[in-house]
């Protein structure tokens, strides 16, 4: 199996909210995998292991997840997929783990990290963000865990499209190219364009 960090699971026998609010006592995570049929298996998961994993890699990278079936060990390539938080406390409380096939296109929200300040704003303009995530379709393997975004060329009402976007090979991104993501505006402007792009 592939170089990745690993997480253990164990396969879960039973399921309702008596039995997660035991399991969340004991330091447990209720999940569900998925595999990449779209089966699925409850399981559960070291709480202190989730969260030091998921806030280091995200939503976009690669981990195995190594599930304990009683005994017999599976182990499948994976990305975290839904999380849920308790309403008040920054806990987990549920989270859904989807296996891939690494041979086949995954589509996967992947953020957007402006870089530079923009020529425009040096003369008073000020700049719009409309998409702070970009949907791509790539395979496993070529999932960026980010997408850098160079804005330092863009002068006072200027715009980049997600066309304009420097994607890395094999990754493209889906919807439509004309929308806008960031746009630099001279103040006061009626902020139409991305209106437009939204529409």
């Amino acid at each position: 199996m592939s170089d990745f960090p690993t997480l253990e699971a164990q396969k879960r026998e039973q399921t309702g909210k008596g039995v997660a609010r035991r399991l969340r006592v004991a330091g447990l995570v209720p999940a569900v995998f998925y595999n990449a049929l779209g089966e699925s298996q409850p399981i559960q998961v070291n709480e202190r292991e989730l969260t030091r994993l998921y806030q280091r890699i995200g939503r976009t990278s690669l981990f195995n997840i190594e599930i304990d079936l009683g005994g017999k060990k599976e182990i499948h390539p994976a990305l975290f997929w839904d999380v849920d938080y308790f309403p008040i406390k920054n806990r987990i409380q549920h989270i859904d783990i989807y296996g891939v096939d690494l041979d086949k296109e995954v589509t996967v929200r992947v953020p957007l990290v402006f870089q530079g300040v923009a020529q425009g704003t040096k003369i008073g303009g000020k700049v719009e963000t409309y998409r702070e995530s970009l949907l791509v379709t790539c395979k496993p393997l070529s999932l960026p865990a980010k997408i850098d975004v160079d804005i330092s060329g863009l002068g006072l009402n200027q715009s980049l499209r997600i066309c304009d976007l420097a994607l890395p090979e094999g990754v493209h991104a889906e919807g439509n190219g004309n929308f806008v993501v960031i746009s630099v505006l001279a103040r006061g402007a009626d902020d139409k364009e991305g209106e437009e792009s939204e529409a």
